[in-house]
């Protein structure tokens, strides 16, 4: 311990943040900022006999208290000062350039020397840096503080009482009792550390060698306390309030240690009953064995290693699980980890490694007429099916390539999958791909993380429980990407045929086969699917059904599918040929059949609530079975007469309670479909409504709903010749509309649009240009054409046909472009009442897949040019024709 030393009347400061030196304790730092090397080179290495500095504390301005004194300095650890150009000794303000970096410096501090300097290079950047080891000595008090270079210095007076002043200190009751108290504290402190730790011998001398009030300071400097604990301590400048403090603290640390050492106790013996019981529960397993008492079927352990076996793994892999087995048998179930490893045992026992399902015999002819009677229509995609069984049936283990429908909703995507599996025999195991953007659905968490799961793919296997199901990838086109992985990219290992023979699941951690697995995968559009992805599968495309294949499907799917649904039957609900005519005009207009499900299924439901209220009718009595007349009368109690109907011995019993007698069945008429369904939403007359006035034109477009009608209206006003585009649209058709408008104006005195050359046709007024409807998003370039006529149409007041629909892209100098989707938007116009529809002529081709009976009530032109498509959208032809120079 240092002597008492004579203190300067001035040292050079360097600040600790948010931390205190005491006197009598040591403290290692490692100064690396300009400031604070600069102190320590100046003050402490330049100098033969080693000096002495101050270490004030200082902490950040949000934790400055009312009325505290402030400094603005620019440190930022206890090793570094600031820069501080000038000083104020009233109340320790200093300003500096930085204002926002505010600290309080505290008012006292403590004198401090070096035990030990070293001196350091850092490399590549050559700054020097210094490891200061510093013992605390004494406090003091700050009077002055100022500047010196980059460093602070203060002036200070010393805190420390005269050894005359200290001896009538020690003579004074209360601090010999407070002595007393605190060596008793500090003694059962040493011996409690000295159990724990086996040492103490080194700080019992202290207590007898060192004065009681430096000896608070240094078993204070040892214990783990706040950084206001600690500045309480320093301010403690009385022996009597320091011992008081000191004893407070060192009693508060036995109690943490005694805490400590209790719940210490508790743990181990609580882990050497966990020992007990292990050597008695294999004591009792060698007794059973002697005794011939050894039950296998109650250990489970036992029956999952049983489980295991039957499972049929693959070598490598039993070797894998059989290793992980012996591990779970070493544990015991209070183990952490226990659980985990026998969960992952049992689904490597439920998976079926070499579990298949039997394939029936294919047969052609059967699986042709299965198709036709689950699916109206859908030729083509029905015919590559058929070829796709035809293969397997020649060669069964083949690698058939993964078919994607890819069509607008309700067209029947998903009943297909699981027609196929149904033709060739399998299971059948749908997976939605809707909104995934975890890889880990996919390929499984690790194990390491809690609550880790297989992925989907090895989930559904387990739930089918055979090794070569048709599993369905629905939604492939709806998957995501974040910071959790692409799980799109985790597909093209699972549907790539050369590699889904080693897939390897992050939980499984051993490979899978999944060659022997029929995937068929379901999209609505082919643009969100990336290409490698695409590439691994044969698109099919399906597209939107005609009328007359919706009414088809009505009657021979939905209207019986609908009344089983409703417990009803023809007896009850007709729906003739032409109600279901009037509701696919007036009340659907989609690509798929699920709207008009939903209407026919509210037509039974409005049924079902007449004939349930029907006064006649009663449910029949299953005692009524052993009757042998067809019919009989039977009085009631109140006198009243009901016919009852006797049901034979064989019919069956779920038919029977169901069963009603009703007068006359329902039939559907126009005034139940207008009371039940509401007026008509769409009518024949929109398009005809809606082009009345010049400036409006009709277009086609394509969604991932179908193809749709789409209305282009055109408006001039007063302005300055600017062009605005409304309707929530995106570049590639806004860059369409300035082309179509630049086109215009280019042959504006051909069409007889302005009679002079050079004639601004947007002179003093604007242009705007709206899609409808505003909320929804559109893009692309296949409304060049239809932008066109539009502003012809408004420029020259002449109406176009409100019978016409047209789609195709334009260049500038007015050829015409193909554009994709044109069965889906022929079969929109159709939808909505339109008779003729123009179409770009290198579009020609895609009319082949067209229905026969669509084109049959349809006008197919087409336009090579714009002035074709302008020929063909105005009433008798173009009326500027003698104006053309072409």
């Amino acid at each position: 311990m240092a002597e008492s030393v004579e203190l300067p009347s001035r040292l050079a400061i360097l600040p600790f943040r948010n931390k205190v030196l005491l006197p009598g304790a040591i403290i290692r730092i490692r100064c690396t900022s300009p400031s604070s090397v600069k102190l320590v080179e100046q003050e402490l290495w330049q100098r033969e006999e080693k000096g002495l500095i101050g270490i004030l504390p200082v902490r950040d301005a949000a934790e400055i208290k009312p009325l505290s004194p402030v400094v603005s300095q620019g440190t930022d650890s206890l090793d570094q000062s600031a820069k501080v150009p000038g000083a104020s000794s009233d109340s320790h303000k200093l300003e500096t350039k930085k204002q926002n970096d505010v600290v309080h410096w505290h008012s006292r501090g403590v004198a401090a020397r070096a035990l030990h300097l070293s001196r350091g290079v850092e490399k590549p950047s050559g700054r020097v840096t210094y490891i200061v080891v510093l013992e605390g000595l004494c406090r003091f008090s700050v009077q002055e503080l100022s500047t010196r270079g980059t460093y602070h210095t203060a002036r200070i007076s010393s805190l420390e009482m005269t050894k005359t002043e200290m001896e009538q200190v020690e003579q004074d009751p209360d601090f010999i009792m407070l002595s007393r108290q605190f060596k008793a504290t500090a003694m059962e402190l040493i011996s409690a550390l000295e159990l724990k730790q086996k040492t103490g011998g080194r700080t019992k001398v202290l207590l007898d060698t060192v004065p009681v009030h430096k000896l608070a300071d240094i078993f204070v400097a040892s214990f783990e306390i706040s950084f206001e604990e600690q500045l309480c301590m320093l301010d403690s400048v009385d022996p009597k309030v320091r011992l008081s403090k000191a004893t407070e603290l060192v009693d508060r640390h036995l109690q943490s240690i005694r805490v400590a050492e209790k719940i210490s106790q508790k743990v181990e013996g609580q882990l050497s009953k966990s020992q007990k019981e292990f050597l008695l529960r294999q004591q009792m397993r060698a007794i059973k064995e002697e005794l011939g008492d050894n039950d296998d079927d109650e250990d489970d352990l036992v029956a999952l290693e049983r489980k295991m076996q039957s499972a049929g793994m693959p070598p490598n892999i039993w070797k894998h699980a059989h290793r992980e087995l012996r591990r779970l048998k070493k544990m015991q179930p209070q183990q952490p980890g226990y659980n985990s490893s026998r969960v992952y045992l049992e689904l490597l026992a439920d998976l079926p490694w070499q579990r298949a399902s039997e394939e029936l015999e294919l047969d052609l002819r059967a699986a042709r007429k299965r198709l036709d009677s689950d699916h109206y229509g859908l030729a083509k995609v029905k015919q590559r099916i058929i070829e796709y069984l035809a293969v397997r049936k020649l060669k069964p283990d083949a690698r058939g390539p993964v078919l994607c429908f890819v069509g607008p909703p309700g067209v029947g995507k998903t009943s297909l999958a699981s027609s196929i599996a149904a033709a060739l025999g399998r299971k059948f195991v749908r997976i939605s791909l809707g909104g995934v953007k975890d890889e880990a659905d996919i390929r499984g968490h690790r194990r390491t993380y809690v609550g880790s799961m297989p992925g989907r793919l090895i989930d559904g296997l387990k739930r089918v429980a055979v090794c070569n199901p048709v599993m369905l990838l629905d939604e492939v086109d709806k998957t995501g990407s974040d910071v959790r992985g692409d799980p799109a990219s985790a597909l093209l290992e699972v549907l790539d045929p050369e590699q889904n023979k080693t897939f390897n699941d992050h939980y499984l951690n051993v490979p899978f086969d999944l060659s022997k697995v029929i995937f068929v995968a379901t999209a609505n559009r082919m643009q969100p699917i990336p290409p490698p992805l695409l590439d691994r599968m044969e698109v099919i495309e399906l597209p939107g059904y005609t009328p007359e294949e919706k009414l088809q499907i009505a009657m021979h799917h939905l209207i019986p599918r609908v009344l089983d649904q409703h417990g009803l039957s023809s007896e009850f609900l007709q729906i003739p040929e032409d109600m279901v005519k009037l509701v696919i005009q007036r009340y659907t207009r989609e690509a798929g059949v699920r709207n008009l499900e939903r209407n026919l299924a509210a037509l039974a439901r409005a049924a079902a609530v007449k004939v349930a209220e029907q006064e006649q009718v009663v449910p029949l009595n299953k005692g009524m079975q052993g009757l042998a007349t067809p019919l009989m009368e039977n009085r009631l109690a109140d006198s009243t007469e009901v016919e009852m109907e006797v049901i034979p011995m064989g019919v069956n019993s779920r038919d029977i309670s169901n069963t009603f007698k009703i007068a006359s069945p329902l039939v559907v008429d126009e005034a139940m479909l207008e009371k039940v369904l509401g007026p008509p939403r769409f009518d024949d007359r929109e398009a005809a409504d809606r082009v009345s006035t010049p400036g409006v034109s009709v277009g086609l477009v394509w969604t991932s709903f179908g193809g749709e009608v789409q209305f282009v209206e055109a408006t001039a006003m007063v302005g300055k010749g600017e062009l605005h585009l409304t309707g929530q649209l995106g570049d590639v058709i806004k860059e369409s509309a300035q082309i179509a408008l630049t086109w215009v104006r280019a042959r504006a005195t051909d069409f007889g649009l302005a009679t002079v050359d050079g004639v601004n046709l947007l002179e003093g007024r604007d242009v705007h240009v709206h899609f409808p409807a505003g909320a929804v998003p559109k893009d692309g370039p296949s409304a060049g054409v239809t932008l066109v006529t539009a502003l012809v149409s408004l420029f020259s007041q002449k109406r176009v046909r409100s019978d016409t629909a047209m789609t195709g892209e334009m260049t500038l100098r007015g050829l015409v472009l193909p554009v994709g989707g044109i069965k889906d938007k022929v079969l929109a116009a159709h939808r909505h009442g339109i008779k003729r529809v123009i179409l770009p002529e290198r579009n020609l081709k895609d009319l082949v897949e067209v229905p026969s009976s669509v084109l049959a009530n349809m006008e197919i032109l087409i336009a090579k040019r714009m002035e074709d498509v302008l020929e063909n959208a105005f009433e008798g032809g173009c009326p500027w024709r003698q104006h053309s120079k072409l």
